[in-house]
């Protein structure tokens, strides 16, 4: 066995993480929020060859997938989001009519597996503080450590992108930094941190029809398209969420290119 102590393994992670963080500084999409809406984001912008970044508060990605219903870690998904599933190598069982149900942690750890391996870099732990704005448009966003954030008064670093993605759920934290400033106007919904009622079938086809862009360079989907917009919840079936991540992949691509 090779000889090593722990100043190698300090050394090792502490270069490799500092090169990886500088590298992220600048990007071309910058993605806010590791749930299943911006991990297939990160997968397909990563394989068109746009570099992306994904940063996530918490210590593990996935989102609200995890828990499935009640804690239950089994998820749903329809018809039209097997394809992904099955490019992402993610395995289904059909129950019932269009659904099928899916293992919630097989869900996360697939989503992530493939955007990383497409080429997305990932930072946990780490959470949007504010965003950055020149000239009229979102340029980047502004991050610190999710332990240090409300808890100690600890300056933050910002990263740059040509383009941002919320994808925070929700919260839809990075639109919501812009609305409290009176930057957009046109969001009541958000502005009342109001979604709709229950309609998982309605609820499904809105966070994939509604994606858009709110402000210039700042992108939203997922669950953040119906904090956005008022769309109503669906519960724990989550094929519009990737489909929803899929669907600005697409935009991004058209209008980066």
């Amino acid at each position: 066995m090779s000889e090593f102590n722990e100043i190698h393994i300090s050394r090792a992670i502490i270069d490799a993480y500092h090169s990886r963080l500088s590298d992220a500084v600048e990007s071309d999409v910058l993605i806010v929020g590791a749930g299943p809406s911006g991990m297939t984001a990160a997968y397909y912008l990563a394989k068109a060859g746009f570099k992306v970044v994904v940063i996530e508060k918490r210590l593990s990605p996935g989102g609200g997938v995890w828990g499935g219903a009640m804690g239950m870690n089994v998820v749903v998904v329809q018809d039209q989001a097997l394809p992904i599933l099955s490019e992402f190598g993610i395995r289904h069982r059909s129950v019932k009519g269009t659904l099928h149900v899916v293992d919630a942690a097989e869900l996360a750890c697939g989503l992530t597996e493939r955007a990383l391996q497409a080429g997305a870099v990932l930072l946990n732990l780490t959470c949007l503080e504010d965003v950055s704005v020149h000239g009229d448009r979102v340029t980047g966003v502004v991050i610190n450590r999710t332990t240090l954030l409300d808890s100690l008064p600890v300056d933050p670093i910002t990263l740059r992108a040509k383009a941002v993605v919320d994808a925070t759920g929700h919260d839809a934290v990075a639109v919501e930094k812009l609305t409290r400033r009176g930057l957009i106007k046109d969001l009541p919904a958000i502005e009342r941190h109001r979604e709709g009622p229950m309609d998982a079938a309605s609820g499904e086809a809105f966070v994939v029809d509604r994606v858009a862009q709110v402000f210039p360079g700042l992108w939203v989907t997922g669950m953040s398209v119906c904090a956005v917009y008022g769309g109503p919840r669906m519960g724990p079936i989550f094929g519009g969420m990737i489909l929803s991540g899929r669907r600005v992949a697409e935009l991004l691509i058209g209008k980066l290119k």
